[in-house]
């Protein structure tokens, strides 16, 4: 019998340190930042009449800040630490986890800057503008030749199922990364997306969802199978359960996107598919939560006593809520009638409050006596937090859940006589914005309880007495061969290579089924050619648009549903979107749906509604725009955004680009000159309302148009048939 090789080595304690310092700031800025838009609801004055903190800027700036700075850097925090403790070998490189961690505060720093001041790309959770979307992608693989470089040189045969769950998350968020952001450049924050109309909501809603699903679950769930049996010392409740767990899905989540596109015009088969695999989503999820909850059998008494698995007990059980609401919100039905309604809102905050917030609570009050080597500060306060968070957030999903039925009920009501119940959107906003006040309250408690973590935790560091670095040995193992008798699971564990290709492909798979209509969608749209490309005008208006938020509240989508055909006209078609880059169905309707709102009111209206909105609309929520009337807007850069448009397929001719800011130029005075009637100056021409005008003018004219030319051409056929 030969004699094992021992070896000694460290672990890089700083760089989990590192991270988790930024989580708690940056996780204090981004619940600051929730609590803020959440109060701009509730008063329209919270937006302060400035243009880089109306809810249109901050709220993209407030989802950034707690997915990718809070939720992001606790991920890296609980991998570098598990990781080293499961593979027992130190990083494979502490100059490349120290790029890592540099490398995406600046990213976020740069999210923090582009976002208010309008740069945004406006694809839900993916607004960052392609010089950060290529900075995303290095600092990504830089954290993943850090982690496969680490697992190479582990002295652990087997890799545990945290690992499988890392490995799912690194390989699956570069993917979607890399194709929800491919587009071309204008200028230097400038671009437009590749897709346009149902390709790329089919892409986007690929990526959002699967966003969710491998940034927001698959990774604390790896941190969930090391810091449970950690804190509460027991074993994982079933190994056989977590390869069941993991495997199904991994393969399952990546085809329920489509799930947030139903009843549009999305094909159908495409809608029924994501539908399918959500409802199917519910076994796997509920597997991970049952191993989780499970794995507490024996420690429970020590749930009540110990605020780490507190914390850690309810974020699985909140996981389990989540993932059986949010299956439920996949049928059809409910979608139809919970979409775009605060529902959703509600039930997205369950899970990262109630899911991931929890759960880093936990860790972090696991983490830092553990690499400080102390005791926490005060458990009285940790306990605090827990209600405080608690309460908070039971007191937002409640307040959401009744303003999204209430939103609900009230935007379908039809009489007995086929007419809508209440015709004014406003009726609706008016009745909920009690609502937003409780939980704007709600979201206070978990701010104050978050605070109170900061305190304890940096109470914990300062009452430590400093750490050495411990020095550890394990015996080398040999990569190069799998251990005698096994099979299997087991022996796949052994062989991270193969099991990343094979992770690889489950994910693939799914991928591929949503991604290939996504990329041939030209083909099953019909072509329309009464739909005409946006003028040079209406270019600059839709730039506008985009940048100053406007589809975070309003979407333009009709559905097929007889009370929006009611209140917003026909229902939306594939083919009037073909020429939107990015598309903008929406996902919520704070205010009404604007898909049809072209020639619906005069120029007027539009200037006096974004100067005043409750000028038009008395006890409107909606903020003051005042900027839109000082600033001017750039007509240099025209041509370029119109070359670029034409190079992904938009018909405009070599002329009409060359023409292209005379033509803007006469279409602004026309609208300006229409404007003056009412008093409006002739300096306004230049002022960025006017092409905005020029833009909500458009919309729907070209699809009203064409479906009137479609019922004559109907008519005149029955006639001759007649």
């Amino acid at each position: 019998m030969s004699e094992v090789k021992m070896e000694k080595f460290k672990y890089d304690e700083d760089l989990p340190k590192l991270f988790v310092y930024a989580t708690v700031i940056w996780g204090f800025i981004a619940l600051t930042l929730g609590v803020t838009v959440a109060f701009q609801l509730a008063s329209w004055k919270v937006n302060l009449g400035m243009e880089w903190t109306t809810f249109g800027r901050l709220r993209p700036l407030h989802t950034n800040a707690a997915i990718f700075a809070f939720v992001g850097n606790a991920m890296f925090a609980g991998i570098y630490y598990s990781t080293q403790r499961l593979v027992k070998a130190r990083l494979f490189s502490d100059f490349l986890g120290r790029v890592h961690f540099w490398g995406w505060q600046l990213i976020i720093v740069a999210a923090a800057i582009s976002l208010p001041l309008g740069l945004s790309q406006a694809k839900e959770y993916a607004e960052l503008e392609w010089p950060i979307d290529i900075a995303i992608a290095v600092v990504w693989i830089i954290f993943a030749i850090n982690f496969f470089g680490t697992l190479a040189r582990r002295r652990e045969k087997h890799i545990y199922v945290s690992i499988w769950f890392y490995i799912a998350t690194i390989i699956t968020v570069a993917l979607l990364h890399v194709v929800n952001a491919i587009s071309l450049p204008v200028d230097l924050m400038k671009s437009y997306p590749v897709y346009a109309g149902v390709q790329d909501a089919l892409v986007q809603w690929w990526y959002g969802h699967n966003a969710v699903a491998f940034f927001l679950t698959t990774p604390f769930l790896g941190l969930m199978y090391y810091f449970i049996p950690k804190a509460a010392n027991r074993p994982v409740y079933s190994y056989r359960l977590s390869i069941i767990h993991f495997w199904s899905l991994v393969f399952i989540y990546i085809w329920a996107g489509p799930h947030h596109l139903l009843n549009t015009a999305v094909p159908d088969w495409v809608q029924t598919t994501g539908m399918v695999f959500s409802i199917m989503l519910w076994m796997p999820s509920w597997g991970g939560m049952i191993n989780g909850l499970l794995t507490l059998r024996g420690a429970w008494d020590k749930v009540r006593t110990d605020p780490v698995l507190k914390f850690l007990a309810t974020s699985v059980t909140f996981y389990g809520m989540a993932t059986f609401e949010g299956p439920l919100l996949a049928i059809k039905s409910v979608s139809a009638m919970a979409h775009y309604t605060d529902w959703i809102v509600g039930h997205v905050h369950s899970g990262t409050i109630g899911w991931n917030y929890m759960m880093i609570a936990g860790i972090l009050y696991y983490l830092v006596p553990k690499m400080y080597n102390t005791k926490l500060y005060s458990v009285k306060l940790a306990n605090t937090q827990f209600w405080l968070a608690t309460i908070g957030l039971l007191l937002y999903m409640m307040a959401m859940w009744t303003a999204g039925i209430t939103q609900s009920l009230m935007w379908s009501a039809i009489d007995e006589t086929g007419k809508l119940v209440y015709p004014n959107f406003i009726e609706t906003v008016v009745r909920i914005v009690p609502m937003y006040w409780v939980r704007g309250i709600g979201g206070v408690l978990v701010l104050v309880g978050f605070i109170l973590m900061i305190y304890n935790l940096w109470k914990t560091i300062k009452n430590s007495e400093g750490v050495q670095e411990h020095e550890y040995m394990a015996p080398a193992i040999d990569h190069s061969h799998t251990e005698p008798g096994e099979s299997g699971h087991r022996k796949l564990e052994g062989l991270t290579t193969l099991f990343s290709i094979l992770t690889f492909f489950a994910v693939l798979v799914g991928g591929v089924v949503e991604i290939v209509p996504s990329l041939i969608s030209d083909k099953f749209v019909e072509k329309d050619a009464n739909i005409k490309p946006y003028s040079p005008l209406e270019i600059v208006g839709r730039d506008i648009f985009i940048k100053e938020g406007c589809y975070t509240c309003h979407s333009q989508h009709v559905r097929p549903m007889a009370d929006e055909i009611l209140r917003y006209g026909a229902a939306s078609r594939a083919s009037e979107s073909v020429y939107d880059r990015p598309f903008q169905w929406g996902s919520r309707r704070i205010g009404p749906d604007i898909a049809r709102v072209g020639g619906k009111y005069n120029d007027m209206w539009h200037y006096r509604h974004m100067l005043d909105p409750r000028e038009v609309t008395p006890k409107s929520i909606m903020p003051v725009y005042p900027w839109l009337f000082k600033k001017k807007y750039d007509l240099k850069s025209l041509p370029k955004k119109l070359r670029v448009m034409q190079s992904l397929g938009v018909p405009y001719s070599d002329e009409e680009i060359a023409s292209s800011i005379d033509s803007a130029s006469k279409q602004a005075f026309e609208i300006t000159k229409g404007l003056s009637a009412d008093g409006v100056d002739m300096n306004m021409q230049s002022k960025e309302i006017i092409p905005l005008i020029a833009y909500l003018q458009r919309l729907g004219v070209d699809g009203a148009k064409s479906l009137k030319m479609q019922e004559e051409a109907k008519a005149k056929e029955e006639n001759q048939n007649d």
